[in-house]
Parts: C-alpha cells; structure tokens; sequence
C-alpha cells in the first residue's frame, strides 16, 4: 500500500469542524510564488497548480526511470496547499481578492532532497517542453497554529475564520503574522464535488498573548 499523508497524519491533514490548536513541524514543499485573483480564468494560481502537479509526479514517477532516489518509499501524492496574504493587511480580505498574494504548494515525503528537486526539474523541462523557472524547493516551518475543518464554498470561510479567532482569544493566543500566512489545504477537488460538501483545512499561526504592562 502506498504511504497517504492524509491518513498517517490526521491531525494535520483531518482535524475536527471545531478549532484545535496544533504545533506544526518543518516540512519541505514544491512551491509557486503569484499573485491576483485565484478564480480568474487564466490567473497565476490555476497556472501553478498545472506546475506543482507535473514536479511532484515527475518525483514520484521517478522509480520508474533512472533516477534513484536514496530512501525512496511509494506514497499517495499529498493534497495541494496554498499560503496566503495581502500586502499591508493583518487578515484575509474576501472582498479584495484581486490583491491576493499567494504561494501554491504540495509537499514532499521527507526523503525527497534539493538535488532530487533540481533532477526533477531538468526532467520535467526536457519531457514537457514547459518553463518551470518559477517552481521552487520550500522549507517551511510553521510552528504554533489553530485549525480546524471547514465544509463548504470558500466565500463562507470568513465565519470560520472568526471562530478560529474567537477560540485563540479565548485560549489566551493572538495573531502572528509576522513571517507566517494564512494556511489553507485543499482536500476536495471543486470541479467534482458539490460545492457544499468542498472540505478544506484552515490554519492560522498564533503565539501566546502578550500583555503591556
């Protein structure tokens, strides 16, 4: 059986409707930088996505090649993600979603290096005949954050989004936007599941409260 993230990890990849707070370990990413509006026809996130995918399988197709990564396992490519903000904002802004600034992501099992990355990249560039000089290899470390399951369109985040901040305050945490994003991972594909039932993971980093003297 192939090694599923989502299974193996559920409290990061399938928490509770209701918020939790979680510390979140490095982890290493195929990732895409862009900006604009994610719903735009031909926007910089749905190109990203055509690029994420085609690295992450042309990594994970690799042991059908000549290319031996040390440690390889096979394993169930993880689910997209995406880290979001605005410039000059502190929160996500739904009604400005033209001024979204993003980094589109799917992570990598742990044995995967950067030169395993770069190969990737040669590769893929030589079969696809497709510029990939914006996918990048990502260490991400998150930390602290509160999270919790949200169902439903993404237009309806904003209320879950308030109970997060809501049980943070009331845990004695607040916001820590400083270096970290708005996190959101994608376990429904939206072109096949009803728009009611789309399940996406929701996490915002968070510090302990400090108070002025």
């Amino acid at each position: 059986m192939a090694f599923d993230y989502k299974k193996e990890y559920k409290a990061l990849y399938i928490p509770k409707t209701s918020p939790t707070i979680v510390d979140i370990p490095r982890m290493h990413y195929i990732a895409v930088r862009g900006k604009g509006d994610p719903n735009d026809e031909n926007s910089e996130y749905k190109q990203s996505i055509g690029l994420l995918y085609t690295i992450a399988y042309t990594i994970k197709m690799s042991k059908m090649g000549s290319r031996l990564i040390e440690g390889y396992f096979d394993y169930v490519i993880p689910p997209l993600e995406g880290l979001w903000w605005q410039e000059g904002k502190t929160d996500i802004d739904y009604q400005q979603k033209e001024t979204f600034c993003f980094i589109s992501m799917i992570r990598l099992p742990d044995f995967v290096t950067q030169e395993d990355f770069d190969w990737a990249i040669v590769e893929a560039t030589k079969k696809k005949k497709m510029n990939f000089s914006k996918v990048e290899f990502l260490a991400y470390e998150e930390g602290t954050c509160v999270q919790c399951m949200h169902i439903g369109s993404y237009d309806d985040e904003p209320l879950t989004i308030r109970n997060l901040h809501q049980y943070m305050e009331n845990n004695g945490y607040e916001l820590d936007f400083e270096s970290r994003y708005h996190h959101e991972i994608y376990l429904s594909d939206p072109r096949k599941c009803h728009v009611d039932k789309c399940k996406t993971v929701i996490r915002i980093p968070i510090r302990i409260k400090t108070f002025e003297s």
